[in-house]
């Protein structure tokens, strides 16, 4: 079964064992189409296309499923002050996939391979009753900001390595490509 089964109302079958891999070159059409479908819109699908062709991913990670993607997490750098860490963005599944487990393994495997590697800490705008079950907290908390005006709750942090993160705060700044691609939706006809 693909997407496009899904989308005519037929599901896949998620008692099959979920596998986590690393991104390969022949699953590019099939995460901008996971990202298009679960985000209702190309913006993060054009963000990952964006990093991916800049060489700045540090981590990307499909979900596949009876051989389909069906979901995708994607890390890169992100500084705070003159410590690099990573960025947690974009993450989807898709939705006939969603509410099955399959964003958490995702979050866990990624964040699991970043603290092998020594990264000190993975920040992410996202939903503040899903991303604090992995050990996000609002950044604040550590003295920390984003560089886009979001709410307090939707900015979190995950410290990896106590010792490296110490005494890291101030501004987190994303790659230039998150930025890029939000302008460049302001003023666009809805």
């Amino acid at each position: 079964m693909n997407l496009a089964d899904s989308r005519r109302g037929q599901h896949p079958d998620v008692s099959t064992p979920v596998e986590i891999r690393s991104e390969r070159p022949d699953d590019i059409a099939a995460i901008r189409e996971v990202h298009d479908r679960a985000f209702g819109g190309d913006q993060e699908g054009k963000i990952v296309d964006a990093i991916r062709s800049n060489g700045a991913a540090l981590l990307s990670l499909v979900a596949v499923l009876n051989r389909h993607v069906v979901g995708h997490i994607l890390y890169t750098p992100a500084s705070i002050g003159t410590v690099t860490g990573a960025a947690l963005a974009p993450m989807s599944v898709s939705p006939d996939c969603q509410r099955r487990g399959i964003g958490s393994r995702l979050v866990e495997a990624g964040n699991d391979r970043l603290k092998r590697e020594g990264c000190p800490f993975v920040i992410v705008v996202g939903h503040p009753a899903f991303y604090p079950r992995f050990g996000f907290r609002p950044a604040s908390a550590y003295d920390v900001t984003c560089e886009w005006n979001v709410p307090d709750d939707v900015f979190l942090m995950l410290v990896l390595d106590d010792v490296r993160s110490q005494g890291v705060s101030g501004r987190a700044k994303y790659r230039d490509e998150f930025s890029t691609a939000a302008q460049s939706e302001i003023g666009k006809e809805p």
